[in-house]
């Protein structure tokens, strides 16, 4: 998924592009208090193939982006288009039926009284019984159902529940299929494995998928770009890597990962002095010698050392099993975070040995 020039395409040329794109939609509606805005300005495309993500907190707009892909909700400005065709715009919204959009939603949805088999073909109705049945037994193979094709939804766990709704969405071959919090009923556990399966299984079916989640641990298993959404803006678009290393702004450096800011002095154009010590980066936009920034520090970026001058007491550390996440604080009062192997097992007050290794300085103009 990328950022999309509106300005740089027209209808003649769009069905040459990308299998979906948004050119600055936005999507309203009117309250007591007047119009509430719940998408701004939403541009960005997605090619055939690729899985998406849209990450933000509750209330950020992300199903609402869904909803208005799927064709359940219209938009109030901009264009939506789907292999070329427009399907939305205000005034206009191609019927969700039409639309070739297969959705996996947040409790399934799964019909009670059908076998799995029979949920996974439901779709299918309008095919040749032998090429239905050959359809149902390929994605039985493909989500490892086949032993339980006879069982009834409420015979079946929440994963196995969530691997039929995902089949029966895929089953009539969706153009774009939509994926809205689809493990947010299961444990953490299971969600992390299924998030890696559900990944396999898309790729495997050379799906074009959009996922919704507030999970980060989601997103990055998941899919190939992120687009992190804060009060119905897109805050930034970029792979899973850069999000994380890499964030836009200080939102994006907040939701996105653990870690702390801890402010320095810009001592030349790539250098910023910190109470760790000195560190090489880029600045922001307009900051000179002497400036005053806050850096993102990860958990990561700082390493445990016991040969290493610097000092810094542990305040709070929580056990993850292979590693500690330890709280440290420094000798001004700043804490900042440090993910340290687990045989490494420090006492509260104790003072260890940090230095860093940070290869991404990421820094905010105070």
């Amino acid at each position: 998924m990328k950022q999309f020039d509106a300005g740089a395409t027209n209808a003649t040329n769009v069905a040459a592009g990308p299998l979906l794109q948004l050119q600055h939609v936005s999507h309203a509606y009117p309250t007591a208090q007047g119009v509430r805005t719940t998408l701004a300005d939403l541009n960005f495309s997605l090619d055939k193939g690729r899985i998406a993500c849209l990450l933000g907190p509750s209330g950020c707009g992300k199903t609402t982006a869904l909803r208005c892909i799927a064709g359940f909700e219209a938009v109030s400005g901009g264009e939506m288009f789907l292999n070329g065709a427009l399907v939305s715009k205000a005034g206009y919204s191609l019927p969700a039926e039409q639309r070739r959009i297969g959705m996996v939603f947040q409790d399934y949805a799964l019909f009670p009284h059908l076998s799995v088999e029979k949920n996974i073909g439901f779709g299918l109705h309008k095919m040749e019984r032998a090429a239905r049945r050959r359809r149902v037994d390929e994605l039985l193979a493909v989500v490892g159902l086949q032993a339980l094709a006879d069982a009834h939804p409420h015979e079946l766990s929440g994963g196995q529940q969530q691997r039929v709704a995902l089949a029966r969405a895929l089953a009539p071959r969706p153009e774009l299929l939509l994926l809205d919090e689809p493990f947010s009923n299961l444990d953490v556990e299971l969600r992390e494995r299924l998030g890696h399966e559900v990944r396999t299984i898309l790729k495997q079916q050379n799906a074009t998928a959009i996922l919704v989640t507030h999970d980060q641990h989601e997103a990055f298993a998941i899919a190939d770009e992120v687009g992190v959404l804060h009060q119905g803006v897109i805050q930034q678009w970029a792979t899973p890597y850069s999000i994380y290393h890499e964030p836009a702004n200080r939102f994006v450096a907040d939701f996105v990962g653990e870690g702390v800011l801890i402010r320095g002095t810009v001592l030349a154009p790539d250098r910023i002095q910190l109470e760790l010590g000195v560190v090489n980066g880029h600045m922001p936009p307009d900051c000179c010698s002497g400036c005053q920034v806050d850096v993102l520090l990860r958990p990561d970026d700082v390493v445990h050392d016991d040969q290493a001058s610097l000092q810094a007491r542990v305040v709070s550390k929580a056990f993850r099993g292979a590693d500690f996440l330890y709280t440290l604080e420094l000798a001004s009062g700043a804490r900042i975070q440090s993910l340290v192997p687990s045989h490494h097992n420090h006492a509260l007050g104790e003072a260890i040995g940090i230095r860093l290794d940070i290869e991404h300085v990421i820094a905010f103009r105070t």
